[in-house]
């Protein structure tokens, strides 16, 4: 999310560069589990693939560290890795009400919603699914998101206007918003992204 450090990545000398990658690891790994969990939907997996995706980040660390962007060379690791999970075998997924808290808060405020946002968020496709991920949950710019994914920023704004249609039109979060509204709260599908659409 924004409001996290940049991932400019200081320069070390060689013999401390397994240091520097301990720190930048330490510093990013509550954000890369969250950011997994919302695209795994189960919590050991998500702690699964941002270990697979460091280790490969760590292989080539000399390399990833002189990237302009290292934050974002890493997010596009974790979704490649994610997706070669669907290319090897089938995967099966539910996500569950109360996404992965790092920091071992569990939240209980807006667990309804969270759950209706899940459970819809569940039966996009993946692609769909990153997308959504990327550009609302990590807030990053149509651009950052064809850069992670490595799409166009046209692919981008068409999947996440399908997505997000989708996510409108989905029983489970109709029936939420149904509820809220009776309570007169909020209805969360008009929350708009704190970024512009197009940068």
């Amino acid at each position: 999310m924004r409001g996290e450090p940049t991932g400019d990545v200081p320069e070390a000398p060689p013999d401390d560069v397994d240091t520097e990658f301990q720190h930048y690891m330490a510093a990013r790994w509550p954000a890369l589990v969250r950011t997994a969990y919302l695209l795994t939907g189960d919590q050991h997996l998500a702690e699964d693939l941002a270990q697979t995706a460091l280790t490969k980040v760590y292989a080539s660390w000399r390399r990833v560290r002189r990237a302009d962007d290292v934050d974002a060379y890493v997010r596009r690791i974790l979704v490649n890795t994610n997706a070669s999970r669907f290319r090897k075998r089938r995967v099966t997924e539910h996500l569950t009400a109360v996404p992965y808290d790092a920091s071992g808060h569990e939240p209980h405020a807006g667990l309804a919603q969270r759950s209706a946002l899940m459970t819809a968020l569940a039966g996009l496709p993946k692609r769909q699914r990153a997308v959504v991920v990327l550009r609302y949950w990590e807030d990053l710019s149509e651009r950052e998101v064809a850069e992670v994914l490595g799409v166009s920023q046209g692919t981008v704004k068409s999947q996440a206007s399908k997505a997000l249609a989708r996510l409108r039109a989905s029983e489970v979060l109709g029936e939420e918003r149904g509820e809220r509204g009776e309570r007169g709260e909020r209805d969360p599908m008009t929350v708009p992204s704190t970024r512009e659409e197009t940068e």
